[in-house]
Parts: structure tokens; sequence; C-alpha cells
């Protein structure tokens, strides 16, 4: 084939397979870069977004294992996360040190080849997602039409890491971890799924760039259109911490029962991986919970309110959470509520974990479903008396919420649990 024949063939796949994103990104902001043959500019900035992302990401990890050291503490006046270096930052990189040196044991007995390829594919399942997260108009790895299909597609995968660690570690305790995981991963996937409905109902689009494109100011966020979809960021968020493993929902790891779960078998780098992609986790599902529910890159103010050129335009929508920077810190204060959650509550038993997702999780997601199909009919389009409404039936239910758990807490034990209470003593 001749070499311009194969030259235009490369440009036609790179503008179907991105959907001309580099292209438009080069003439927006590298310029320069358009005097280049067509498929030489757009493959210049893939490879720059790739670099990037290959080497900013994996340090997110680093940056949340010692704000969760941070975290702890200070909420549990914690003294040994301060000890090693100014306020204690140095621990982090003083863990990362032993790690390396750490000494690489594979069980004699168990099964080498998936042992060692099991905490790669987690890893790589956990980075992967972050390639459809738009952290901005134009900052984003690639514009897939069906982002939010992908995402959740790519994670599901994390599971397979998991059982495979569990199964060729040829340690009940690891074993045990595994299958725990299966359960809680699997079921906790569905009221997440149907979370994610709901905004795909209400945006008619798979599109993670079109689910942001609405949610310009703080009253057309998705969390704030219907009362049901303001309920299913919670079912979501609360789901998302029991899919990443976190506290209260440490099931497959239980380090005071299962020694460390799942991966009580190794050590050094590869137990590493598995550390790294939990925080990693931690981050992507706060991300994707503020794309989909948060206004993603859109602030609090509309954006036509906004200059958009200059210092002050950059400034305010920082102030006023917009942009990568509103999207960084919206992620964050998820991250920090999830760090905030691990060290105030304690786990939840199995039973009462597999209650939680099936007896209540997954009956409110299809109640949220219904309800926002319901309002679509009653509101097609979002205007302002749908919204004034929505964020009204809120305020009143949170009102009756806090009212009813307040009356519930001021009345102390029933007299069924003092009884059993006696019963014990």
């Amino acid at each position: 084939m001749p070499l311009g024949l194969q030259a235009e063939n490369l440009h036609q796949f790179f503008v179907q397979a991105s959907e001309n994103w580099a292209q438009r990104f080069a003439q927006e902001h590298a310029p320069f870069l358009t005097h280049l043959p067509a498929p030489l500019g757009e493959l210049a900035i893939m490879l720059a977004c790739c670099v990037i992302f290959v080497a900013v990401v994996p340090l997110l990890p680093l940056g949340l294992v010692l704000a969760e050291r941070k975290v702890s503490a200070h909420i549990q006046d914690r003294v040994g996360p301060m000890r090693v270096g100014p306020h204690g930052i140095l621990q982090t990189l003083a863990d990362g040190v032993k790690l390396i040196f750490k000494e690489d044991h594979i069980p004699r007995e168990g099964d080498r080849f998936l042992f060692v390829v099991s905490p790669y594919i987690i890893f790589a399942c956990s980075f992967a997602v972050f390639a459809a997260i738009p952290f901005g108009q134009s900052i984003l790895v690639s514009n897939l039409n069906i982002g939010i299909f992908y995402i959740m597609a790519i994670s599901s995968v994390v599971v397979m890491g998991v059982i495979m660690a569990g199964w060729a570690s040829n340690s009940k305790w690891s074993l045990l971890g595994a299958m725990r995981s299966a359960a809680q991963l699997v079921s906790y996937e569905i009221p997440i799924g149907l979370g994610i409905l709901t905004v795909v109902m209400l945006v008619q689009s798979l599109n993670m760039q079109d689910i942001v494109k609405g949610q310009d100011g703080i009253a057309n966020w998705i969390v704030f259109r219907t009362p049901f979809t303001f309920i299913a960021f919670f079912v979501f968020f609360i789901s998302a911490i029991a899919e990443v493993n976190r506290t209260p929902f440490d099931l497959p790891e239980a380090e005071s029962e299962l020694v460390a779960g799942f991966h009580t078998e190794y050590s050094g780098m590869r137990f590493a991986l598995f550390f790294i992609a939990e925080y990693a986790n931690m981050f992507a599902v706060s991300a994707i919970a503020a794309t989909l529910f948060l206004g993603g890159w859109h602030g609090i103010v509309p954006a036509e309110m906004l200059p958009q050129a200059g210092i002050l335009g950059f400034v305010l929508r920082a102030v006023t959470l917009g942009g990568l920077i509103g999207v960084v810190i919206k992620t964050l204060l998820l991250v920090f509520v999830m760090m905030w959650l691990r060290w105030t509550l304690p786990r939840l038993r199995v039973d009462q974990l597999m209650n939680l997702c099936w007896k209540y999780f997954i009956p409110i997601s299809f109640f949220n479903i219904l309800g926002v199909g319901i309002w679509g009919l009653i509101f097609p389009t979002d205007t302002l008396l749908s919204i004034v409404i929505s964020i009204v039936v809120i305020i009143l239910g949170l009102i009756l919420t806090f009212g009813v758990l307040g009356k519930s807490l001021s009345k102390g034990p029933s007299n069924s649990a003092e009884r059993r209470i006696s019963a014990t003593t």
C-alpha cells in the first residue's frame, strides 16, 4: 500500500476512534502541531496524554495514603503517623522503600502463574477506568460514546483478579476473603448500576461528557434535579464504598479475622499493587460520583455568569468548584468522607452487609428508577418549577428523616434489647 494511503488510513483511524478530540485539542491549545502532517499531530497529542496519564495517575495513591494517615492521626489522636519527617510526610516514602526491598514470597503449593498475574490484572483494570473519566471539557483520555458502560465493564474485571489471588494462594484465609469479595462486589454492582441508570434516564446518553454538559450551575446538578436522584446519589456512594472494600465494608480483607483476606500471602511490591489499586479505586469512584451527580467540571455558578478568559476567570471558576480544580476538589471531598467513615465506624458482619444490599439498596434503587420515570412524564424538560419542587421535596424529606431518627435515638434501647442485655449480664 502506498505511504500516502497508509497515512490517510491512519488519520481516519484516529479521527474515528477519538471522535476528532485530538485535532480539536490541537487547534485550541497547541496550534503549532497543526502544521505537522495530520496523523503525526494527533498521534503526538495522544502520546502526550498517555505519558501524562501514566506519570500522574499512579502518584495519586501515594498522596491518598499520606492523606489517610493524617486523617486517622487527627481523628483518633494517633502519634505514629506524625513521627517520620515533618508532620509525618515521609512515612509513605519509608513504606515504599520497605516494600521495594521486602522479600517476594510465592506459596510453594499455590498456583504460581495466577498468583503472579492477579495483582497486575487488578492494577491495570483500576487505572484503565480513568481513561473515560472527564476532568474537564478537553481534559480526558478518550471521549467514548459509551463511556459509563466502559467504566462499569472494566471495573467488573477487578473481582476476577481478587478471586484469582485468593485461589492461587492455597490458603484458607485467602480463599475465604476471595469468596467474600465475589459475593460483595457482584452484589453491590447491582445498586451501582441501577443508580447510574437513573442518571442515564435523565440525560439520555451514556457519554460522560454529555452527562456533564447539562449540569451547568448547582441547580442543574443531577443530584438536585429530582428527589429520586438525590437518594440515588447516596445509594451509589455507599455502594461504591463497598465496591472498593473500604471500612465498614472491608469484609474481603478483614484483618482481625482473616489476617488480611485475599492478599494474605502477598508481600513486597505485589502487595503494594493491591494497596495502590485500592486507593486508585477510591479516587476513581469519587470522580465518577462527582461527574454523574455533582456537576463534573461545572461549578456552583453557571459558566455564562463568569468571565471565560484570564486569570480572574480561572480563579472564579476554581472558587465556584468549576473546571479541573473543581472536579478535583469535589472528588477529594468524597474521598475524605470515605476516610472519615473508615476511622469512625466498625466493620459490619457478612449477613448485615448482604442484607443492606439485597433488602434495602436494591429495592430503593428500583423505586428510584420508577420515580425518575414518573418525574420525566410530569416534567418532560427541566424548568425552574421542576427544580424548585425537587429542592423543596428534598428539604422536607431531610427534615422528616432527621426527625424520625432523632425520636428513635432519644427513646434509647427497646425493651427487647434491654432484656437481651440483662440476660447476658
